[in-house]
């Protein structure tokens, strides 16, 4: 089974207090500007965990990403959610 790629929309400096290991940081702000060099090489389909603090920033990156042609999203809500429910 191949690990899902997490992306976290928190802003860097939350990003750098803690995140998911090897989690990508794409802020909302970078989603709205188009597909950020970070997804360019991402297969459409790989499954695609996003998370925030609350789950709101990632619904809506969710559906910013999902304009890109990705397939495979699931809103992992927290940091908390993903670390329990992946790692």
């Amino acid at each position: 089974m191949t690990k899902p790629i997490f992306i976290d929309v928190r802003e860097p400096f939350e990003f750098a207090a803690s995140h998911v290991p090897g989690a990508l940081n794409i802020p909302p702000t970078k989603l709205v500007a188009g597909e950020p060099k970070e997804l360019k090489k991402v297969p459409r389909d790989a499954e695609i965990v996003v998370y925030c603090r609350s789950g709101m920033r990632s619904r809506t990156a969710i559906q910013l990403i999902a304009r890109m042609g990705f397939t495979n999203l699931t809103n992992g809500i927290s940091e908390g959610h993903v670390r329990a429910k992946y790692l």
